[in-house]
């Protein structure tokens, strides 16, 4: 069963004669909602679209193909067989608090929920990392000890605050 949906994704790209660009694509499997999702992702993220989507004949999209940031995906309508698992994730580097709020924000909206280290799982049960374009700074840092600290302020979070991340590495007390 499962490689008949595989077979459907590949007739449904050479069905509509576009070329895809792209040589690899990761396929998020939904129940029956995967256009709703996409169209949700290419929503949070700029230079996101919606590329091509497949209807079957009850006229629901099976695949949906879009771009995240310039990252291609495919959502595949294949039943409730899988769930999503937070063993894979969209890992997204944000560049500053500002833009980590925002998605965690629209990421929580609507029964999302949150996990913690900057993991969120969104209301179609895939699973996120926001990362702040510091934490990786602060936590590879040279300097062991202050990256050490740094490293145990995030195991305290659920979404990453840039801030207290800062004030943990240069051995401040974080702020509350």
């Amino acid at each position: 069963m499962q490689q008949a949906y595989f077979s459907v994704c590949m007739q449904a790209q050479i069905h509509k004669g576009k070329d895809m660009n792209h040589k690899v694509r990761t396929c998020l499997w939904f129940d029956k909602n995967g256009l709703e999702a996409a169209r949700f992702y290419v929503s949070l993220l700029p230079e996101s679209f919606i590329e091509t989507d497949s209807s079957s004949s009850d006229g629901n999209p099976t695949v949906v193909n879009f771009t995240l940031s310039g990252v291609p995906f495919m959502a595949l309508n294949g039943g409730d067989r899988y769930k999503h698992s937070p063993a894979a994730s969209i890992s997204v580097l944000t560049n500053d608090q500002s833009e980590t709020d925002r998605l965690w924000e629209a990421l929580l909206q609507d029964g999302g929920e949150e996990s913690m280290c900057g993991w969120i799982t969104d209301r179609f049960g895939v699973s996120w990392q926001i990362v702040p374009e510091a934490l990786p700074k602060f936590i590879e840092s040279e300097d062991r000890a202050a990256a050490s600290r740094a490293f145990s302020a995030m195991l305290k979070m659920k979404k990453i605050d840039i801030e207290k991340l800062k004030s943990a590495y240069e051995g401040e007390t974080a702020p509350e």
